[in-house]
């Protein structure tokens, strides 16, 4: 299997070279996500490319991850990496490569010098995110590749709906009937958990989390944003929901909320998007990620009545 990968990966160079003009010495992985993989390129003297390739496992996702990036590039205030293009790929398991320009930085993750300049780069993060989220989607909501005129609770309880039949069909131990029996009573419950919802849909990043943002390593300026997910009209606070983290993220969160408050009700419904989130993903990868999903489940237990 180790062999085949490797065999795979200089098939995939002698691609990119061909592709590129230039002779890739070797390809080295910087991260992995469940569908995707990121890799630097070298040349044959060992010197990093100006660019980076994103592998896709599924395909499709590459040329809406490009679409994505270079809208939210083009509307707001924020620097994302530029697209090279996307190539379609026959070298399993991969099926699309997103070229994309490599971003030097750090992850807004890594402590700031001083707690002065992460109040700063707090605001300045706030500001970019508020530049999407000022953009109204004029009635239409959902992902890049499928969008339509909706409300968002209704379209939102679509989507659960399709999770809870997958889930169904799907014959495994993984989910404790507890979780279950919680997935259930919430989308049960979802007209009462929307009362009174009427925020509009606006442009969204879809994957707000500290690891999607770059810094200046010696400035603690922000550089850049990262990986967004393919959700592209969504009310505010569905872009909000993965700052929920303990520490920086709710740290942010909160320097968000000062500018732009939402809905009091926020609160308990970012429980439900971030335990739905999860048994999504869990569809696509088969891992389960309990401690997500049980803190979800219980912080949204008290409003299920």
């Amino acid at each position: 299997m180790q062999q085949n990968v490797y065999h795979n990966m200089d098939h995939l160079k002698a691609e990119l070279s061909v592709v590129l003009g230039e002779s890739i010495g070797r390809l080295e992985q910087i991260s992995e996500q469940p569908y995707a993989s990121l890799f630097t390129l070298y040349n044959q003297q060992g010197t990093p490319l100006p660019l980076v390739a994103k592998t896709f496992l599924c395909q499709g996702i590459a040329q809406q991850e490009a679409y994505k990036l270079s809208m939210l590039a083009r509307q707001g205030d924020i620097r994302l990496p530029t697209v090279y293009g996307v190539l379609t790929t026959h070298q399993s398991p991969y099926k699309e490569v997103l070229l994309i320009e490599r971003l030097r930085g750090v992850s807004v993750e890594a402590p700031t010098r001083t707690p002065q300049r992460w109040q700063c780069l707090k605001e300045q993060i706030a500001e970019g995110i508020l530049s999407w989220h000022r953009i109204d989607s004029h009635g239409c909501v959902g992902n890049v590749d499928s969008v339509q005129e909706n409300t968002w609770p209704q379209w939102y309880q679509q989507r659960l709906e399709v999770i809870w039949s997958t889930l169904g069909n799907m014959q495994t131990t993984e989910l404790g009937i507890e979780t279950r029996r919680i997935l259930f009573r919430s989308k049960e419950k979802l007209p009462e958990l929307f009362a009174g919802f009427d925020d509009s849909c606006v442009l969204v990043h879809g994957n707000l989390t500290l690891r999607s943002m770059l810094k200046d390593q010696k400035s603690d300026q922000l550089l850049a944003m990262l990986n967004p997910g393919m959700m592209l009209w969504a009310p505010r606070e569905y872009d909000l929901f993965r700052l929920s983290e303990d520490g920086m993220a709710t740290e942010l969160l909160h320097t968000y909320l000062q500018k732009a408050p939402v809905s009091d009700d926020f609160m308990m419904r970012r429980w439900l998007y971030v335990l739905w989130e999860s048994i999504g993903r869990y569809l696509h990868t088969g891992v389960v990620e309990r401690p997500v999903v049980e803190r979800a489940a219980q912080q949204l237990l008290p409003w299920l009545g």
